[in-house]
């Protein structure tokens, strides 16, 4: 389709039918699919692609997070990624000012940023996913920032590439020069709209009203206002310009400072009326945030697993909330802050007294129930529907009555269950409803709605777009807000920038009054783990497979595609979905390291890895279950010879020993025989198979330990490996391993470890449940809670495991297992309750608490420390630091920290899926030296060390040799 001759030879091109389809769906309630999908590394590259799409006719749409909700990043022609490759931050000295490319997410920025106490001015609230070319692009806001540090306010300059190819950074100081000298139509063309708008009162005055509000409709036509160098005003129209007229290839922003101190508080009032007056009061008295929950919000923050008092307390009638938040520079500033608020507050017409606080548990779980408010209501929808998450704006005096009329909507429409929230100080609303787009019925109670709603938010002086960008929905509506004049400057912007119409058409200007109702997704029901996913793409950032083959939303759109291909009964659908299964089988199931990260950051907590796990237990053949299964019914001799192995092919040569490995991949498959590399050590130690004794201690069963002894789950891993080395010389020694350094410190600390009967037998399940080989991993497990109950007294005493991994595996598998069988007495055969008592702690948290028991007698000067998708999602991130602070002066934990994807032999079986999820981290730990690098999980310090070539250790090693006597 295009002359792959105009194109850079660095730009990947893909027609693969997964790749576009898994690129069609964005957070939004649109869908197209793309003809091609290209992948550039440079801003020159773009410009190569903008001239093979001009010669072949088609129009290029820019896609980076894909968390917009407008459907503005998609596209049935052609389809930039620009969310791989272009991720560079550079801050000032000072964090003053930033400079980042399109790709880098507002928390990769922020993170830069956080050293020198310094943030983004946007603060969306997908900031985990959202990128700064959507920044940018959306004119973002978010809940504190309002319009006065939103990205337009911010935006110091860009580096843009032009639909002509040209390439001009607006702040370079010879850039108006340039856009004269290059682009003379344009450049004289923005001078004589700016005098065209400023000859009418009537346009500036309306203009003013518009943008005094957040708003996104429309180009930001204020830039013609507010800048006098075409430069500028170019620069600034780009803002919220949603890829319709340049490529941002880079932005460089005034950050703002980060005020760390923070007390929170919930307003009850009785209805919105009471809520919205109060408003006025309460922004004058500067609070940072003022989120508005309606009574069917608050209803809903009820049902949750966990409800914050104050919102437990109301018996909800009509009753609206304001959750409400100061944020001070110092202790004392703060302290002066809630001090007046709390008289103001005694003033409003509350229904129960309000305060606020700044313990950490009280404002998180505040704060999760507004954030978590899309989740509860989106990931309950029914089955098949689409979740639309809408906002508007009108002045904040007309806020109470604008959500009483939008209630009043839901309810003439039949849209149950809808819920309004919101940045009420800025008279900022977001509601959520579900639709099936798939029924024709539904679709023309959609077109009814959305006329009410434009009647509404314009009869109210308000915009149809605060935040999320015209994109698709409102496009056929921008010429009703703004006016024919108006509209006409917006239309002759886009003539003059992009006179070919080659910028993501039918976006943000759309002629066709009915092209909001184009191309509506219908989502098919899909696997019950992941069937809630609303596709908002918070999960990708996560993901170690992002950057080789598929992120979690993009697995399960593409089990929606397949699905609907499937139950189409066209020929060609059939053929498609049997092209699907084939290269979904290494893109979907293969290269997942079912790390559960993606679960961290799903707003509707599905973890993917369920899915991938059921689809691998699908396609195990019966052979692969049946040698698994024996090898849980044997598996001391297993893992003994699977660290012989290991040693053997240590004292051969490496090349020999590869190609024996590729020969046998070649045979078998990728996904069932490991690679073996020069970056595998030998096998292993034995498991301890006696309990330690104290010194001079004589353990009898009749004696109750003491309160703080455990039992030790000692990892088979130690058993299969061999411990890293102690330095990179390759004749450096070998460390002592986790399991010896935690039986050490255990020692030094007058803590006793039990060691359970039968240890060398054991595993915590997770290589039989991240393959699928279910009768393998109930035998596991059938055999090792048992056990653990009673080595540890009936649950009385904690169970210790020395790898994260095995530590997360041991919580699952008392999660999943309901019943386990269990040899009686009489040796009779007899059922049991799966083990409710057993509390599996981590050898880092264990060794934490040990800390104050330990002298630590030679300190490092730094650490490079890589925490595990383990440690975080156990939650033991703070205890691997704090061990580490105890270590080492420095503790350094990179900011490109992610999961490896070794993930037990998945780093083996695909070395390069942990290739390419750690390729960013490496590169930054490449950059300085450190004293010593460290892990908590023998995997993972074997991913880091081949990544890295630097030698990862467990954190247990480094403590223990720190506090030698």
């Amino acid at each position: 389709m295009l002359d792959e001759a105009l194109l850079d030879g660095r730009t990947t091109v893909s027609d693969r039918a997964i790749d576009r389809l898994k690129m069609a769906h964005d957070a939004s309630h649109y869908l197209l699919v793309p003809e091609l999908v290209l992948t550039p590394t440079s801003a020159e590259e773009v410009a190569g692609a903008f001239r093979a799409a001009r010669a072949a006719r088609r129009p290029v749409t820019f896609r980076s997070g894909g968390t917009s909700l407008s459907g503005q990043a998609i596209s049935d022609s052609v389809l930039v990624d620009t969310r791989r490759h272009f991720r560079r931050i550079e801050a000032d000295d000072r964090g003053a000012q930033v400079t980042a490319e399109p790709g880098a997410t507002v928390r990769q920025v922020n993170t830069r940023l956080a050293r020198h106490g310094r943030k983004l001015g946007p603060d969306p609230a997908s900031e985990i996913a959202c990128t700064v070319g959507g920044v940018v692009n959306n004119n973002s806001s978010g809940m504190a920032c309002g319009t006065h540090h939103n990205t337009y306010r911010t935006l110091v300059s860009m580096r843009l590439v032009l639909p002509s190819g040209t390439v001009l950074d607006t702040g370079a100081p010879d850039a108006d020069a340039v856009l004269r000298e290059k682009e003379p139509a344009l450049h004289d063309g923005l001078l004589a709209l700016r005098e065209r708008l400023l000859a009418s009162e009537e346009s500036v005055a309306e203009i003013r009203r518009q943008f005094a509000m957040k708003n996104t409709m429309g180009y930001g036509i204020n830039a013609l206002i507010d800048f006098d160098r075409p430069a500028d005003i170019l620069a600034h129209l780009v803002v919220g310009s949603e890829g319709t007229l340049a490529f941002v290839a880079e932005a460089t922003f005034e950050t703002v400072e980060v005020l760390p101190q923070a007390a929170t508080g919930l307003l009850v009032f009785a209805d919105l009326a009471a809520a919205t007056a109060a408003l006025p009061a309460l922004v004058e008295a500067g609070l940072a945030t003022v989120e508005l929950l309606d009574a069917a919000s608050l209803r809903v923050a009820q049902t949750g697993t966990t409800v914050p008092a104050e919102i437990a307390a109301v018996d909800v009638d009509r009753h609206a909330a304001l959750l409400v938040e100061v944020q001070a520079a110092s202790s004392d500033e703060l302290a002066a802050s809630t001090s007046r608020c709390g008289d103001l507050f005694a003033s409003l017409p509350l229904t129960a007294p309000a305060e606020l606080t700044t313990d950490p548990d009280r404002r998180a779980a505040l704060w999760h129930v507004r954030k978590g408010l899309y989740a509860a209501v989106a990931g309950a929808r029914p089955s098949g529907t689409t979740a639309l998450l809408e906002d508007v704006v009108v002045p904040v005096d007309r806020l109470g009555e604008t959500c009483a009329r939008l209630a009043e909507l839901f309810a003439a429409h039949e849209y149950a269950d809808s819920v309004i929230f919101g940045h009420a100080k800025d008279g900022n609303i977001h509601f959520l409803l579900s639709e099936r787009f798939d029924d024709p019925a539904c679709v023309e109670r959609y077109v009814r709605f959305t006329a009410d709603l434009v009647d509404l938010i314009l009869g109210q002086g308000g915009s149809l777009k605060a935040e999320h960008g015209t994109g698709r929905i409102m496009a056929p509506f921008v010429q009703r807000q703004y006016g024919d004049e108006l509209y006409a400057v917006m239309a002759e912007i886009k003539r003059l920038v992009d006179p070919d119409g080659l910028l993501n058409p039918g976006v943000v200007l759309s002629d066709d009054p009915d092209s909001y109702l184009r191309h509506l997704k219908s989502v098919p029901t899909v696997e019950p783990e992941v069937d809630r996913c609303v596709e908002c793409g918070y999960c990708e950032p996560v993901c170690p497979s992002k950057d080789l083959t598929t992120t979690p939303r993009q697995r399960i759109v593409l089990r929606r595609e397949l699905a609907a291909a499937e139950a189409s009964g066209d020929p060609r659908q059939v053929q498609l979905a049997a092209e699907l299964r084939r290269d979904y089988d290494y893109d979907g199931v293969q290269t997942c390291a079912v790390d559960g990260m993606c679960a961290t950051a799903c707003p509707v907590d599905i973890n993917t890895g369920d899915l991938v796990r059921r689809l691998r237990a699908e396609q195990a053949g019966p052979g692969l279950q049946a040698a698994w299964s024996l090898a849980a019914d044997h598996w001391a001799a297993t893992a003994r010879a699977g660290g012989a192995a290991l040693t053997t092919a240590d004292k051969l040569p490496t090349a020999a020993v590869t190609a024996a490995t590729h020969t046998a991949r070649r045979a078998l498959g990728t996904d069932v025989v490991p690679r073996y590399d020069s970056a595998l050590p030998p096998g292993g130690r034995a498991r301890p198979r006696t309990t330690p004794r104290r010194p001079g201690s004589a353990r009898e069963t009749s004696v109750r330990p003491p309160p703080d002894d455990a039992v030790l789950f000692a990892a088979c891993l130690g058993t299969l490996f061999a411990p890293e080395r102690t330095g990179t010389d390759p004749g450096a020694d070998r460390g002592i391993g986790a399991t010896a350094a935690l039986m050490r410190l255990a020692r030094r600390a007058g803590v006793e470890l039990t060691i359970p009967d039968g240890l060398d037998d054991l595993c915590c399940g997770t290589p039989w449940k991240s393959k699928g080989y279910i009768a393998g991993y109930r035998t596991m497990s059938e055999r090792v809670l048992p056990i653990l109950h009673a080595a540890s007294d009936g649950g009385r005493l904690p169970v210790v495991a020395d790898a994260a991994s095995c530590t997360e595996g041991l919580r699952t598998m008392q999660d999943v297992i309901s019943t386990v069988s269990t040899a009686g007495a009489a040796g009779n055969a007899s059922t049991v309750a799966e083990a409710p008592g057993l509390t599996i702690v981590d050898a880092v948290v264990f060794a934490r608490d040990l800390l104050p028991r330990l002298t630590v007698t030679a300190r490092l000067g730094s650490i490079a420390l890589h925490p595990t998708c383990s440690t975080t999602a156990l939650g033991a991130g703070d205890a691997l630091r704090d061990v580490a602070a105890a270590v080492a002066e420095e503790v350094y934990v990179p900011e490109n920290w992610g999961c490896c994807a070794y993930a037990g032999d998945r780093g083996m079986l695909h070395p390069e899926l942990t290739a390419s999820a750690t390729a960013a981290e490496a590169a930054e730990i490449g950059s300085r030296p450190f004293d010593a690098y460290a892990s908590a999980n023998r995997t993972c310090e074997l991913g880091m060390t081949t990544a890295t070539g630097r030698p990862y250790r467990h954190i247990l090693e480094l403590l223990e040799e720190a506090t030698r006597a």
